[in-house]
């Protein structure tokens, strides 16, 4: 869903073949039959696009964290068990690695079942983890913090622990593309503070445009991320002041340029921004795990929100200038970067076959 379950298994994958090891990237809903992995995707696509309230809803029913019971994700997860077992056979892989909540569903069952005889260490990239990425047959989980670890730990009974995000290390150095990102922001919007509205693989934002022309009229450049949505670039990019841009390649380049970044699902483009060093402040955030996720990065101290467009303003004009503010922001965000995930799957899975 979206692109950020996506860019962690890539990088997961390239860590992997760094190390000397073997990796493949599975699409769970392409495991599941009858087209209902395509049809889940549109279904999240329109429903988060056009009709939040939709998405709400089913967050609220299946999603959401706290007691009670439920929905679950496994009797649709299950519909993949045996084609992901097959895979895990003819590959002869080690470990299983969910870094989708889904994928967690169905490695649990298959676990808890003995139907899956390798281990799974769930990747759990979300700053609030709700109740689908947490199944007690998994082997063990990763997560991004000692708050989500503890959480899972409780939840599930099971094994869990805090690794940090997953970034690519372009992210964590001066990226070579960041100079020519500064002199395009110098030629759309001279001494402008350059600051990233990020929509989302899929260009999903709550009324962008108002957004957009508050910090234009405010002193500041929007640089605004509409991954997909042609329709959406094309109408923010009539109004003066903007820089409305597409699919980007270079996002490591963009983040260092800019000054600040406006995020509204505390998803991969966010974590990406802490490693960059740019203050982060979330802001008409989209419902579901996207305002649960939101509120939690705050919690920690990494990122602002800013509840109406006061605080946005103020927000930004404190963290795109120089100071302690800044500072102490981007320390903070550069804090929760700790071992390398594969490192730890390849521990976890070689205890596991020591186990067995």
């Amino acid at each position: 869903m979206g692109a950020g379950h996506d860019t962690v298994a890539a990088e997961v994958v390239r860590r992997a073949r760094e190390r000397g090891d073997d990796a493949l990237v599975v699409d769970v809903l392409a495991l599941l039959p009858y087209g209902l992995g395509s049809a889940l995707r549109h279904f999240y696509r329109g429903s988060v696009r056009y009709a939040p309230w939709i998405y709400a809803t089913v967050y609220r029913l299946f999603l959401r964290p706290g007691p009670g019971r439920r929905p679950s994700g496994t009797p649709l997860a299950r519909l993949a068990g045996r084609r992901l077992r097959e895979l895990a056979e003819r590959t002869d892989a080690d470990v299983v690695v969910p870094v989708f909540h889904l994928g967690a569903q169905l490695t649990g069952h298959l676990r808890a079942r003995g139907l899956l005889p390798v281990p799974s260490v769930v990747l759990v990239i979300d700053f609030a983890v709700h109740r689908q990425w947490l199944h007690p047959g998994n082997d063990h989980c990763l997560c991004l913090t000692d708050d989500a670890a503890r959480e899972v730990r409780e939840s599930t009974g099971g094994s869990a622990e805090a690794c940090g995000p997953v970034v690519a290390p372009e992210f964590f150095a001066d990226a070579p593309g960041a100079a020519g990102w500064r002199r395009l922001f110098d030629r759309a919007g001279p001494g402008r503070p350059p600051v990233v509205l990020s929509a989302g693989a899929w260009g999903v934002a709550a009324h962008p445009a108002a957004t957009v022309r508050l910090l234009a009229d405010h002193g500041f450049l929007p640089v605004v991320l509409c991954g997909g949505n042609e329709r959406l670039r094309r109408a923010l990019s009539g109004s003066s002041g903007v820089l409305a841009l597409g699919w980007v390649t270079d996002m490591p380049g963009l983040l260092h340029a800019a000054r600040a970044l406006v995020d509204n699902a505390a998803g991969q483009t966010a974590v990406q921004a802490l490693a960059a060093g740019l203050p982060v402040v979330g802001h008409r955030p989209l419902p579901g795990h996207g305002a649960d996720g939101v509120r939690r990065m705050a919690a920690l101290g990494v990122s602002e929100v800013a509840a109406d467009d006061a605080a946005l303003l103020a927000a930004l004009r404190r963290l795109t200038a120089p100071g302690p503010a800044r500072r102490e922001r981007i320390a903070a965000g550069h804090a929760l970067f700790r071992e390398d995930a594969v490192a730890r799957v390849t521990d976890l899975a070689a205890a596991a076959r020591a186990r067995g």
